[in-house]
């Protein structure tokens, strides 16, 4: 049995901060929406103390914005082109946002909101309607060359199209898991090692507890700076498969 306080689930646990419901729908603002909201704010701090004070030479502030700027401009130019930087605003704040999600969470006892898969999916499926209905009023019929790819024998074609098809569809599904596992895996194992500390401690007192604790205090230590990374790598990986979805509705069939 997993002694209180040691459980890796509960830090996943949404709760209530506010109750509101509005008829049948609980509409309660829980640590969850508190943490977008924070998330949301230092984003939008962070922006503006940056680029208030424009210089010729930038200092550490600004030039961590022109870089992240620079960053996903040069993501989504490569992947969608010229005509993909139109969307350049809502790849970045998915980028921002998620990047800024994952760390905040990284902090003991704040919530990671890109841990629940309603979250991942919500943005997931944002992506997906915006390229869906993107690609339909810019293309046309033309959208459709997506599923009916060219230079494949015919006699094969129309089995490519329906995996095409079976691909497009479950997208939503494997860019929000990508994002929601890889951050909740991570927690789980710092929560673990974590709990071994603090379980051994109380096994065999605080100098026993502390010797045999060496080793799950070192793979604790040594998980903080991958999960950082991972972090940065998994908004990343959002990001540029948001740009490659973007390029299917921008130019499809290329």
């Amino acid at each position: 049995m997993i002694a209180a306080g040691v459980d890796p689930i509960s830090q996943f646990e949404i709760k209530k901060l506010a109750e509101l419901k509005i008829g049948n729908f609980d509409i309660s603002f829980t640590n969850s929406a508190l943490m977008m909201v924070v998330t949301i704010a230092l984003i939008a701090l962070w922006l503006l103390l940056s680029t208030s004070k424009k210089s010729l030479i930038p200092g550490r502030a600004q030039s961590i914005a022109e870089i992240s700027y620079e960053f996903i401009a040069d993501m989504l130019r490569s992947a969608a082109g010229k005509d993909g930087m139109k969307f350049f605003p809502f790849v970045f704040a998915l980028f921002i946002f998620i990047l800024f999600a994952n760390l905040l969470g990284m902090i003991p006892f704040f919530f990671t909101t890109t841990s629940h898969i309603i979250v991942t999916l919500t943005l997931a499926l944002m992506v997906f309607f915006i390229v869906t209905f993107y690609g339909i009023w810019k293309n046309g019929f033309g959208f459709l060359k997506l599923f009916w790819p060219s230079g494949v024998p015919i006699v094969i074609k129309p089995f490519v199209c329906i995996l095409e098809l079976i691909s497009y569809i479950s997208r939503p599904i494997s860019h929000s898991i990508r994002l929601w596992a890889n951050v909740m895996a991570g927690h789980i194992m710092l929560k673990v090692f974590a709990g071994f500390c603090i379980m051994l401690v109380g096994a065999f007192g605080v100098v026993g507890g502390s010797l045999a604790g060496i080793l799950p205090f070192l793979m604790t230590f040594a998980l903080t700076p991958l999960e950082l990374l991972v972090s940065f790598v998994q908004a990343y990986v959002f990001a540029l498969l948001t740009c490659i979805y973007l390029s299917d509705a921008v130019h499809p069939g290329h």
